[in-house]
Order: C-alpha cells, then sequence, then structure tokens
C-alpha cells in the first residue's frame, strides 16, 4: 500500500483530526500515488492510473493544490474530495466567479461509516465558499472532467450523501456504446452519402487550413470545450484522417465527426456536430457512420463515449446507429441559501 510519509498528529497548521481519527488537509508533494490507490479502493468501478491522475489534474491549469482536500489516517490517504474553480477562463474572459465544481470525492471502504465523506465534502464545499462561489456542480467541470455526473447505480451511498447536502439532479448524461467487429458501412448510409455528395456536399478528411473552420464552429455553434478538445488533440499529433469533415455546395463548413480527441482514446467516440438548420438532411447520420467506419478500419472493436441527453436527438441518432446505453449519470447542482 501507498504511504504518504505525513505524520497524521492533529496541527491547526497543516489539517484537522476529529473522533474518526483522520486528518484533513491540502494535497502536498508527495500526496500523489497515495491518491491513485485510495482512489482505486474507493472506486473500484472507475479505477485511475498515476498518468491520468497527473494529466487530468495536476497539470489542469485550474488545479490549486489547497482545493484537492486529502484524508489522511496512520500516514495512508484513505480519501480525498476535490474542489475546483477556474482560475483561467474556458473562453474569452469569463472566470464564473459564482460556480465551482466537485469533480470527485472516494473514501477507502476500511474508513467509511464514520462520517469521513461528509467531513470531506464539506471541507471542499467551505473552500470554494471560501472563494465566493455559490454553485457548486457535481461533476460535469470541464475541460478535464474524469466522468459526467454520478453514477448513482453505482454509488448508491454517494448519492444519498450528496442529496443530504443539498445536491440535486440538473439533468442526467447517457454513456453509450457499440460494437464494431464485423462493421461495415450501412447500404442505406452509402446512398445517403451518394445523393448528398451528388448534390455538391463534399466528406473529406479535413486539411490543415480547415482546422481553423472547424474550431471556430465547433466554438461558436456547439461547446468552447468541444474547441478546446479539438485543438489540442491536433496540435499533440492526432492524425488528422481521425476527422471527417462536411462541407456544403457553398463551399461552408457544415459539421464533423471524430475519434481520438480525448487522452487519445482510438475507441472514444466524439466530439460531433452538425449546423442546427442542416440537421435532418441525413448529414450527420453519413459523418457518424463515416467516422466509425474509419475507427474500424484502425482495428477498433467497439465505439463508446461518454455524455448524451438519452432522449435527445443526438440520443435517438446514436441508438438508431446500434449504441446502446450503457451507465447514467447524474449531474449535480448545489446552491447556497439566500
Amino acid at each position: 500500500m501507498s504511504q504518504t510519509g505525513h505524520n497524521d498528529e492533529p496541527d491547526e497548521s497543516t489539517g484537522t483530526s476529529r473522533h474518526d481519527g483522520a486528518v484533513l488537509r491540502a494535497f502536498r508533494p508527495g500526496d500523489g500515488p497515495g491518491v491513485v490507490e485510495a482512489w482505486r479502493r474507493g472506486a473500484p468501478a472507475d479505477p485511475l492510473t498515476p498518468g491520468r491522475f497527473r494529466s487530468l489534474v495536476l497539470l489542469d491549469a485550474n488545479f490549486d493544490p489547497d482545493g484537492l482536500r486529502v484524508a489522511v489516517t496512520g500516514g495512508r490517504i484513505v480519501g480525498a474530495a476535490y474542489a475546483v474553480r477556474r482560475l483561467v477562463p474556458q473562453a474569452g474572459t469569463d472566470l464564473e466567479p459564482e460556480q465551482g465544481w466537485i469533480p470527485f470525492f472516494f473514501v477507502d471502504p476500511a474508513a467509511r461509516g464514520r462520517g469521513l465523506g461528509r467531513r470531506l465534502l464539506t471541507d471542499a464545499l467551505d473552500w470554494l465558499h471560501g472563494h465566493g462561489r455559490t454553485r457548486v456542480d457535481f461533476a460535469s467541470y470541464t475541460p478535464n472532467y474524469l466522468l459526467p455526473g454520478l453514477d448513482t447505480g453505482t454509488y448508491p451511498e454517494a448519492a444519498g450523501l450528496l442529496a443530504s447536502l443539498g445536491f440535486r439532479t440538473l439533468y442526467e448524461a447517457a454513456a453509450m456504446d457499440r460494437g464494431l467487429v464485423g462493421y461495415r458501412l450501412p447500404d442505406e448510409i452509402a446512398r445517403r452519402r451518394d445523393d448528398l455528395t451528388a448534390r455538391g456536399y463534399r466528406f473529406t478528411t479535413p486539411a490543415d487550413d480547415d482546422l481553423v473552420d472547424l474550431i471556430a464552429l465547433a466554438g461558436t455553434h456547439f461547446h468552447a470545450d468541444w474547441a478546446r478538445a479539438i485543438r489540442e488533440c491536433c496540435a499533440a499529433g492526432t492524425p488528422l484522417d481521425r476527422i471527417v469533415v462536411a462541407r456544403e455546395p457553398s463551399g461552408r463548413l457544415a459539421g464533423w465527426a471524430m475519434h481520438g480527441a480525448y487522452e487519445a482514446a482510438t475507441e472514444r467516440f466524439g466530439p460531433f456536430g452538425v449546423r442546427a438548420e442542416l440537421r435532418g438532411t441525413g448529414l450527420g447520420k453519413v459523418l457518424l457512420h463515416l467516422v466509425l467506419e474509419r475507427m474500424r478500419a484502425h482495428g477498433a472493436h467497439g465505439a463508446w463515449f461518454l455524455w448524451t441527453g438519452e432522449d435527445s436527438p443526438a440520443g435517438h441518432l446514436y441508438r438508431a446507429a446500434g449504441f446502446t446505453t450503457t451507465r447514467v449519470f447524474r449531474v449535480l447542482r448545489r446552491e447556497a441559501a439566500r
């Protein structure tokens, strides 16, 4: 088991201890391995690697060590709750001064039943409140969320604890998967592609210069985090053949679909979007399937993503393409009493 190397005797300058024997304090250098090991014990359905912890937490531009609250017992990390607020705007100059997030919390099973999870969450909420945050979401933080929200079926105790602290369901996010073994482009999709092509639409791999239009479309018409993801993955060397773009007969970019944008995961589909006024033309279906075809050509055995509305138009499109819901996450929100 990983050791932190820190004494857990009560010390007002470094942390607080109560009847459960755990000291709560800010993250320190040397804590990383202990946090990852405790995470694996506390959230076994969603294990984390040191590399992902480094990339998604420690190297996040908004990371503040004081916001990562850890619980230590006998020199061993037994839980953590991560609070984060924007230090760098996601887009423009907006730091969302009222908004905070708790992307994750966990407690080692051996340390449960003594109120430690409540202490950690309260500590994290107090830290956010001290920075003026009156609205806190679990766990829809971008850019570096680990999960979209809480899987209440997998973690019912966490659901009860968050509810008791005033968190309420804001909306649900469905994660979907489909197998790609034996996948072939459906005849219906090939016909729709050919029909659109005959009308002057073009489906291509983007050239370098096309990325300017693509990032602008993603950021302006969809989500700033999608624009960031496309920019960063391409800058990191993701091959452009992971992307299919569609252009109208006029030459205007109509939409795109891609895979491998997040953490270089080949089997992770998305982001994916078509201009609102062009939905219903079949462009989305064609783009989706053209990327699934490429994923299979790259050796992918499956395609998955974490976040869509199960009953949204996108959710219906995915189901029609053979995706099924594998998990449902609740995005939760707590607002301070006014």
